[in-house]
């Protein structure tokens, strides 16, 4: 049981953290951010050659000039990010209400923020608090991590050894 979750997303992965205390808190520093799981949005990974490859091109008629034709890639794009997001905030209903978690951090750039929201309030649950991050923080180390959701008062910072 942990009391805090933290979600880091982005187009392509999201990351589910809970914080744990220190093993031995007498020889290390703690809590710890543990990574639990992780999502993989394999539209978004997918190199664009490979996802556009077909809408690629030139439409041409025999002795005409040819023009290029509108792929639709912005809405395309955003409804992967949107279906993505649906994807993880599944995600966080079943990891953070099996968790017993009291707080709820989600980080992820503005745009994919945005797209969490229209799930969010359902996927977390009523006792716990919610604090957004409207930062992409996906390739942090956990450490990096915690240190950076720390110093902005989201999570407990690590104590010191007790010695």
């Amino acid at each position: 049981m942990s009391r805090y979750c933290i979600v880091v997303a982005e187009g392509s992965v999201a990351r589910f953290f809970t914080m744990e205390p220190a093993e031995i808190p007498e020889l290390e520093s703690g809590p710890h951010l543990i990574e639990q799981k992780s999502l993989q949005n394999p539209e978004h990974q997918a190199h664009a050659e490979e996802v556009w490859a077909d809408r690629m091109g030139r439409n041409r008629s025999v002795g005409m000039r040819g023009h290029r034709y509108d792929d639709h890639r912005v809405q395309r794009t955003a409804e992967m990010e949107r279906r993505f997001a649906r994807d993880i905030t599944r995600e966080l209903d079943q990891f953070a209400r099996g968790n017993g978690t009291r707080h709820v951090v989600v980080c992820a750039e503005k745009r994919m923020l945005g797209y969490l929201r229209h799930d969010l309030d359902r996927a977390v649950p009523e006792n716990a608090e919610l604090r957004e991050v409207p930062k992409d923080l996906a390739k942090l180390t956990p450490r990096q991590l915690h240190d950076h959701l720390a110093r902005d008062g989201h999570v407990p910072p690590r104590a010191r050894a007790r010695h």
